[in-house]
């Protein structure tokens, strides 16, 4: 039988930065060097995807950190990939860590002669032999239920919260949360009520995909600092339009909170031009250099919750603890002190 003696890490290409974080946040909390297990994941002249494991993962618990962002089809095998290497070499448990899942937004038929991606890539990852999902803020609760495999879906609110509690210290009598369309109001509410601020829904209508016929905000936001409060932000044109909305509706400031910056083609000029004063988003994707400088952007790291989930689900211990905002506290030691 295997004696399993430290979690080991290993990364792809997609966001390397993240799992060096979460790989020196381990070794803080275990303290000992906990490193990248050495690899390479290559291309061949004709772009196929090539790893090779250089050290011994037998009989280890192994954890690949890789969110299937952009290109996600490439980022996706080489997930798939790595886990075939790890499991022909027989490692004893692949966890994939995936801060941003990929074709989550295709999770159910809207029309006739449409996939459900979001189950087929569950599919694949399943069939590669991963044996268990660590992720972020799924799109769609549901996509859960796609695999039948556990899977732990962590939550950005309880980060976020610590950080407006932290940015919007005795001001948050004025802090109003909105969910930007109808579908994300338990997101919103869940935010809503760590904080203890009401709620306000901006309520829109599309003629056809990624096109916004209009918007009505539902509630009153005049003198409000509203928070606008979703998963994903890609880009940019409906949640800046919202934020256009809220101001002519009367608030007096409008931020938005996102967990996944997707942030493609326009977003970053269209953001740095609107009238938000700041966009919060998480690590799970890496930013590009566009991001990074942009004046009102802001991001917060996931490291620490991914570091004590990974060793959580290592050790056997709760992931759930870590839906807690009072349980983040320490993680996140003092960064979003509450004094």
């Amino acid at each position: 039988m295997s004696v399993v003696t430290e979690p080991k890490l290993i990364s792809g290409n997609a966001n390397k930065p993240l799992a060096q974080s979460i790989a020196r946040r381990m070794s803080m909390h275990r303290g000992m060097s906990v490193g990248l297990v050495d690899a390479r994941v290559e291309r061949f002249n004709d772009q196929e995807i090539f790893v090779e494991v250089y050290e011994n993962v037998r009989g280890e618990d192994m954890f690949i950190i890789q969110p299937t962002s952009n290109p996600a089809n490439d980022n996706l095998m080489e997930l798939l990939i790595i886990t075939d290497a790890l499991k022909r070499s027989s490692a004893d448990r692949i966890t994939a860590v995936i801060p941003y899942f990929g074709y989550a937004r295709q999770d159910r038929r809207t029309k006739a002669r449409t996939p459900i991606s979001a189950k087929l890539v569950a599919n694949l990852l399943t069939e590669a032999g991963v044996d268990r999902i660590l992720t972020l803020d799924l799109h769609a609760a549901q996509i859960q239920g796609f695999f039948d495999i556990p899977v732990d879906n962590l939550y950005a609110s309880p980060v976020f919260a610590l950080d407006i509690l932290h940015h919007f210290r005795g001001q948050l009598d004025d802090v109003m949360v909105v969910s930007p369309d109808v579908g994300g109001v338990a997101r919103a509410r869940e935010l809503a009520k760590r904080i203890g601020a009401p709620l306000s829904i901006v309520d829109k209508r599309r003629e056809k995909a990624g096109e916004v016929a209009g918007m009505t905000v539902i509630g009153d936001v005049s003198g409000k600092k509203c928070i606008i409060v979703d998963d994903i932000c890609d880009t940019a044109g409906t949640l800046c339009k919202a934020a256009e909305v809220l101001m002519e509706a009367g608030a007096t400031e409008v931020h938005a909170y996102i967990s996944h910056g997707v942030l493609s083609g326009p977003a970053v000029e269209r953001i740095t031009n609107s009238v938000m004063k700041s966009l919060v988003i998480t690590d799970s994707i890496e930013p590009t250099e566009a991001v990074k400088t942009a004046r009102n952007i802001r991001i917060v790291p996931t490291a620490p919750m991914f570091a004590q989930a990974i060793l959580n689900t290592w050790s056997g211990t709760s992931v759930s603890s870590l839906f807690e905002t009072d349980t983040l506290v320490p993680i996140y030691e003092g960064m979003y002190s509450r004094d």
